[in-house]
């Protein structure tokens, strides 16, 4: 599935199998998360993808001597800069993107750089292991730049939302979900994954947060999760890109609140995610769609009626 200059759809074309260069490794794409990310690129909220590009980021992927392998966002890094050389590959400069610099896995084939690439868990289907590569790991490096927060907040009960609660339910921490108003499914969804309150994004829970994280790409939720936050609290925002944070007054970040985003992610953050993730265990719900169907996936994430993690399946 390629989308090719100036089209803000995928287009199925039949490409040549690509060749690994020094230091890639071919796979047979398995299985292909959706993510949002992919819809920033589709409606022109990333701004300079290469063209034309295969989509993906959440990989799957057998090699040719039969190792499953998963494709994450973070491709490649330089490994020389100040950031690379101090444990913060994410923030490189020079970095380039699974299925935005770099093809990814809306296809038959892919080719990665095999050092950011990482073992599948066994006991993790193809399709339940592949929301773990971005919504997983994601979240999994929200919830670090939280703190040890008791009361957390999540704001938008995506995929990551869903991963992350469970998580978060592991260490002992209280969930309080936060979803659209009225969207009913997603309020039962957040409590049925151990949220003890649920209720609409731009109301208060019943009690302060310690930490909130912000799913959703919606700017106006930010002042929102300050409004809910304690003295000392820290609102994370999670994704790669997000609507304009409107004005709000000095007193919802007064005493000491803090207002972080989340950038990417590290092999470090890859390893330790995908050690723990068997031992929770985390279970990923999915609804899968044919590599044909990769719009219609699209288009229904765009329009929140995904519960749990849109998977396409070569």
């Amino acid at each position: 599935m390629v989308l090719p200059a100036q089209h803000a759809a995928l287009e199925l074309r039949d490409v040549p199998v690509p060749e690994p260069g020094p230091g890639q490794v071919l796979l047979r794409v398995l299985a292909c998360g959706v993510c949002r990310t992919d819809l920033h690129v589709v409606d022109g909220e990333l701004p300079r993808p290469k063209l034309p590009l295969v989509l993906g980021h959440q990989i799957v992927g057998e090699t040719e001597d039969g190792r499953r392998l998963g494709v994450p966002w973070l491709g490649w890094t330089c490994g020389r800069c100040r950031y690379c050389t101090t444990g913060r590959e994410n923030l490189c400069d020079e970095a380039r993107f699974t299925g935005y610099d770099l093809d990814g896995g809306y296809a038959e084939f892919a080719v990665a750089d095999e050092r950011f690439c990482f073992p599948v868990p066994e006991g993790y289907p193809d399709l339940q292991a592949a929301p773990l590569l971005c919504a997983g790991l994601i979240g999994y490096r929200s919830l670090r730049l939280a703190g040890d927060a008791e009361r957390l907040g999540l704001y938008g009960f995506g995929a990551s939302a869903h991963i992350v609660a469970q998580v978060a339910r592991h260490e002992g921490r209280r969930l309080f979900g936060f979803v659209r108003a009225g969207d009913e499914a997603a309020q039962a969804f957040a409590l049925e994954l151990g949220c003890e309150w649920a209720g609409p994004s731009d109301g208060l829970p019943p009690e302060e947060l310690d930490a909130a994280i912000v799913f959703a790409p919606a700017g106006e939720l930010v002042p929102a999760a300050l409004r809910a936050l304690a003295k000392g609290g820290t609102v994370v925002c999670a994704g790669i890109h997000m609507s304009d944070i409107p004005s709000f007054p000095y007193e919802l970040l007064w005493h000491e609140r803090v207002v972080r985003s989340v950038a990417n992610l590290t092999r470090r953050d890859g390893d330790e995610f995908l050690a723990l993730a068997p031992q929770v265990p985390v279970h990923t719900e999915v609804e899968v769609f044919p590599l044909e169907q990769a719009n219609a996936a699209l288009d229904r994430l765009r329009r929140g009626e995904i519960r749990g993690a849109a998977v396409l399946q070569t």
